[in-house]
């Protein structure tokens, strides 16, 4: 494995295990997905380049289209929750409630 497969691998691990332990807010949620999106938008940028070929470079643009709804969607989530209940502490969220 590469330096640079061990650092794309590493960045996707610390973010997915920041996801996993520190969820106290929603912000920090969204962070850590936003974290794991960029690795993966990075390794997919050098994935063409490694292999030399030209069919994969729309997957990274593909991807980071879909990486700007996924935090568009996260952003009007948190300020929508913060408006309702108050606060981003996740455990404040219970979607049982009605």
């Amino acid at each position: 494995m590469s330096a640079l497969h061990l650092s794309f691998f590493s960045a996707f691990t610390l973010s997915s295990l920041g996801l996993a332990f520190h969820r106290t807010h929603l912000i920090s949620a969204l962070l850590c997905l936003e974290s794991m999106m960029l690795s993966m938008y990075v390794a997919l940028s050098m994935w063409p380049i490694q292999t030399q070929t030209a069919s994969a470079t729309l997957l990274p643009i593909l991807m980071l289209a879909f990486s700007a709804c996924e935090a568009a969607t996260g952003l009007a989530l948190l300020v929508a929750s913060t408006r309702t209940h108050g606060s981003d502490h996740l455990h404040n969220f219970n979607l049982l409630q009605c």
